[in-house]
């Protein structure tokens, strides 16, 4: 889920913008420091987007810039536990696939895409169904729910999300509009 938080940080302004801290260039240096990291509060840091208040900067013994503290607005995603979210597969490997949700990617390993066994079929990086034709690969849109999360702060791409498709309203959107005309057809006949 993405939201907007308002934080507060400090930053290192280097001696030679020392002359010139304006929100512009501490937002900058937040923007550095910040996206892309995984905090545990708040999820991963996507953008910084606006300062609202720069403290008066602190001087630390033997450290050459100075420190500013900072409240400003920041986009964030934050994946909840049972969240239903729509993704892309960017990889497919013999025990599932890798989906694509926000700035993270989650597994949807291959027991939970389908009832179906799905063979891997590493030539064309798809998982594939013998009894209904039906194939997963990189590109795909799906829909699943998150079921486990693990963040790691300190390496948030060793984070892991766990995904599931096995739920009525989940999977590869190709299916799931299969499966809303044959609902439609069937109420149609009756």
């Amino acid at each position: 889920m993405y939201k907007r938080v308002r934080l507060r940080d400090t930053v290192e302004v280097p001696p030679e913008h020392l002359a010139d801290v304006t929100p512009e260039l501490v937002k900058k240096l937040l923007q550095d420091k910040l996206e892309g990291r995984m905090d545990e509060d708040v999820g991963s840091i996507v953008s910084v987007t606006e300062v609202h208040d720069v403290g008066e900067g602190a001087v630390v013994p033997n450290e050459p810039g100075v420190y500013y503290e900072a409240e400003f607005d920041a986009l964030t995603f934050d994946p909840q536990m049972q969240e239903v979210v729509d993704g892309e597969i960017v990889e497919v490997v013999n025990f599932g696939a890798f989906v694509g949700i926000g700035p993270v990617d989650g597994l949807l390993h291959v027991s939970q895409i389908s009832d179906e066994y799905l063979a891997y079929d590493g030539e064309n990086q798809m998982l594939a169904s013998r009894d209904s034709n039906r194939t997963l690969t990189v590109g795909d849109a799906v829909r699943a729910r998150i079921v486990t999360k693990s963040i790691d702060e300190r390496n948030p791409r060793d984070s892991k999300i766990g995904l599931t498709a096995k739920q009525v309203g989940l999977g590869k959107h190709g299916w799931l509009d299969e499966e809303r005309k044959e609902r439609a057809k069937a109420a149609g006949e009756n």
